[in-house]
């Protein structure tokens, strides 16, 4: 964890942890074999469903570490980039995470997180305003959809405002997420391990 919380390479680890080349390779193998996830599946079990938020976050990759093949990566004007996205609870504990390359549109990510038996109700924004992949599945199990329209929308959807604003604990997730400079910028080359990390950032927060 004193990697991800610091920003530090594998080598600089301190002689305490031992070998670096032997907490890496550790680390590495778990993240292979889902162990963290696992461990992150087990916390995040008890969780409070009266409601689900979904949203994500874009992520600079640090330059050259995450080059070929898929590894939720992608290239633009401003460098590479990854985003995150996350699920979590009604207290805004984290439950779910899917990372695609910067650029993914935000329901890339409800196509993996939507998990309609979590809960009947569901706050995210409207970049997920989409009848086919969000609104039409929430509808057909009657549940609650809290989304603003988008501006422009000729029908505009009535929705609790109230509770709407309980969507800023997602993003206090997002906001201690990123109290970890190796994940506030992407060091690890490998999707798998820079996942991994997510995952046991979360397990700090759900133990926290």
């Amino acid at each position: 964890m004193k990697r991800y919380r610091s920003g530090i390479p594998w080598r600089d680890l301190i002689e305490r942890f031992g070998d670096f080349r032997v907490v890496h390779t550790r680390f590495s193998r778990w993240a292979k074999t889902g162990v963290w996830q696992r461990v992150f599946e087990v916390l995040s079990h008890d969780l409070d469903n009266e409601y689900v938020m979904l949203d994500s976050t874009p992520l600079y990759v640090l330059t050259n570490t995450a080059l070929g093949g898929n590894q939720a990566t992608r290239r633009s004007k401003g460098g590479l980039s990854t985003k995150i996205h996350a699920r979590t609870d009604a207290l805004g504990n984290p439950t779910g995470f899917y990372l695609t390359a910067g650029q993914t549109h935000d329901l890339n990510g409800a196509d993996v997180l939507l998990d309609l038996s979590l809960s009947q109700t569901w706050l995210m924004d409207k970049a997920y305003n989409s009848k086919d992949r969000v609104i039409d599945p929430i509808h057909k199990i009657k549940g609650q959809i809290v989304m603003p329209s988008k501006s422009n929308a000729i029908d505009q959807r009535d929705y609790d405002q109230h509770l709407y604003k309980a969507s800023h604990l997602i993003e206090n997730f997002f906001a201690k997420l990123k109290q970890y400079r190796g994940i506030a910028t992407r060091y690890d080359k490998l999707a798998q391990n820079f996942l991994s990390a997510i995952y046991l950032a979360s397990i700090m927060i759900w133990l926290n």
